[in-house]
């Protein structure tokens, strides 16, 4: 689809919308159906075109006036008067389909040439101003302001042949086949009438176009070459559409070999299926054939005749042209990706005379006081967002104002405001960068050491609590092993274990379970004779069980506030002193209990 011309500019070239129609002129460079879009609805006057182009749009709409347009001859130049100044037109032939035409344009906006769809061969170029073609040194005598460029094969890079050689490889093709009852050519598009024109000439035999389901391609070349056509169904060479064309073969294949008949012969001259497997270039041994016809999965061949320029040719026409600013009209921003686009177009600085500022309407003074900056794309959206420009601003870089600037149609994108220096801080912003903030890290730093700290305080005060708790176990088991235990020996246990709780630091909580649990131990000590009942021995396991689950109130009230602060649970202390005790103590009347009742057997 084409793009809409910019706004700074009177005419629009190939487009019929709202906006286009508020334009004072408007140019049809062919009469093909992707370019015709819209005009039935949007079209006014004037609209400039080779006859050829009007009499194909006004078969197409025949609800169009032929007031409407006006002819302009290949080669010829108009001069408009226009209120914005006057400026000339000139036609060139695009090398692309019968009526096809490039135009150049000169005023007060600069030079531009919008080449259409085109192939821009050096029969093509040769045509054009001799002051934009030839060279003085590497430099050409005059730069076209502005090439709007047709980019279908931007990104092709096979080296497409001549539209002569690829006409020559389909009569070869068909040499190679002279027992093909028929031949089926896929050549109903327009500009592709000349491959029917030199068939017909070399085998001395007309073609047949279907006019009823074939109307356009019947029309076109009855214009262009009505010698060539032919009525008779049962001809040799016949013209088929594209659509359908793999099943129409598959189709005619197998009525032949029903009849134990010759198969027909099908022949698709487009550069479609070669730009496509494009791929086959890269990642396959076997390339694609570009001397003579191939044939694909269904039985159809192929020859490789382009009506648009490949790569290679783009970048030769650009080398030679050296325009200021490229543009691709369809489709959009594939022009960026040439090699010359990429090395002469990206400018790093906006003179106050830079013909970009006359296509918006600019004045002179306004563009002074930009900054430097960058292009990075031609096209957005098939608009002119010709250039989104990214102002890449420095620190004494002043904020730009551009209010007599309108881009809502041109679409020049200026990020003016420079970016903030202050990042924000995020997991992959600020760290993954390695900036640093001193205030941030200053308040993590102290905050670490802190919690560092209280964490040492509290890792020495477990290891004291082990090692106490250890030598006091070995104590109870050594306690435990001789027998029977008198006063004397509690005694000393429940003085030792006052002395290392006080050590230890627990709170007055444990101090009073912990005098209640001694005098019980006092005094199951002086009843060792007695064997405990069942109900005690349940519930020491529940005090036991209770006693492995236990309290975070015995850990110190900074420790808990760190851990809660770091949102992680607060560690289970160990066993108090008192529960290793019991655990003991359940062990030993255990013992005696059995001692007893050995002693009664």
């Amino acid at each position: 689809m084409p793009m809409e011309m910019p706004k700074g500019l009177p005419f629009s070239v190939d487009t019929w919308t709202a906006a286009s129609r508020r334009k004072r002129y408007h140019f049809l460079t062919h009469a093909h159906r992707d370019h015709l879009t819209g005009i039935a609805s949007n079209s006014s006057y004037p609209i400039y075109a080779t006859r050829f182009t009007k009499s194909l749009t006004l078969r197409h709409f025949p609800q169009l006036e032929d007031s409407l347009f006006v002819e302009i001859e290949v080669g010829k130049s108009v001069v408009i008067d226009d209120p914005d100044g006057t400026f000339s037109v000139t036609a060139f032939d695009a090398n692309h389909c019968p009526g096809a035409a490039m135009f150049l344009f000169e005023g007060e906006f600069g030079s531009i040439l919008h080449t259409g769809d085109c192939r821009l061969t050096t029969d093509c170029l040769q045509h054009l101003p001799i002051k934009y073609i030839s060279k003085k040194g590497r430099e050409t005598l005059c730069h076209l302001d502005y090439l709007f460029l047709d980019c279908t094969f931007g990104r092709c890079s096979l080296k497409f042949p001549s539209k002569q050689a690829a006409i020559q490889q389909v009569i070869n093709c068909i040499w190679k086949h002279p027992h093909a009852p028929f031949v089926f050519l896929a050549c109903d598009l327009l500009g592709q009438e000349e491959i029917l024109v030199e068939i017909s000439k070399t085998f001395g035999s007309k073609i047949f176009v279907d006019k009823t389901n074939n109307s356009d391609c019947f029309h076109s070349l009855f214009h262009v070459a009505p010698e060539v056509l032919s009525q008779d169904a049962s001809s040799r060479f016949q013209v088929v559409g594209f659509p359908g064309l793999h099943e129409r073969a598959s189709e005619k294949f197998a009525q032949a070999r029903a009849a134990l008949q010759p198969e027909p012969l099908f022949i698709r001259p487009s550069a479609q299926w070669y730009a496509g497997n494009d791929w086959l270039d890269m990642t396959q041994k076997q390339k694609p054939s570009l001397v003579e016809a191939e044939r694909d999965e269904f039985g159809v061949w192929h020859v490789c005749y382009s009506m648009h320029s490949s790569q290679e040719e783009l970048e030769w026409a650009l080398q030679l042209l050296q325009p200021k600013w490229v543009i691709s009209t369809t489709p959009p921003c594939r022009a960026m990706e040439l090699d010359y686009v990429k090395n002469h177009c990206f400018k790093t600085h906006l003179t106050p005379d830079d013909p970009l500022w006359r296509l918006f309407k600019v004045p002179p003074g306004k563009s002074t006081s930009l900054p430097p900056f960058t292009t990075k794309e031609v096209l957005k959206n098939g608009i002119v967002s010709t250039s989104a420009i990214e102002v890449s601003s420095t620190a004494d870089c002043k904020q730009l104002e551009l209010k007599d600037l309108k881009t809502d149609h041109l679409e020049l994108k200026l990020n003016s405001s420079p970016p903030s220096r202050a990042q924000p801080v995020t997991l992959f912003g600020r760290a993954r960068l390695g900036i640093q903030d001193p205030d941030i890290f200053n308040e993590k730093e102290s905050a670490c050491t802190k919690a560092n700290e209280e964490e040492e305080i509290f890792s020495k005060q477990q290891i004291v609590v082990v090692e106490q708790t250890s030598s006091l176990q070995n104590i109870a088991v050594a306690m435990q092993r001789s027998s029977p235990w008198n006063d004397t020996a509690a005694k000393e246990v429940s003085s030792m274990i006052k002395d290392s709780i006080a050590e230890l630091g627990i709170e007055n909580s444990g101090d009073a379970d912990g005098k209640r649990d001694m005098s019980w131990i006092g005094s199951s000590r002086t009843k060792s004779n007695a064997e405990p009942s069942i109900e005690k021995l349940e519930e020491a396991d529940v005090k036991r069980d209770m006693s492995i689950i236990g309290s975070s109130k015995s850990l110190n009230a900074s420790l808990r506030k760190l851990y809660r602060s770091m949102n992680v649970p607060v560690p289970r202390p160990l066993p108090s002193l008192i529960e290793l005790m019991q655990t003991s103590k359940r062990v030993k009347i255990c013992s005696d209990s059995s001692n007893k009742r050995m002693n009664y057997c």
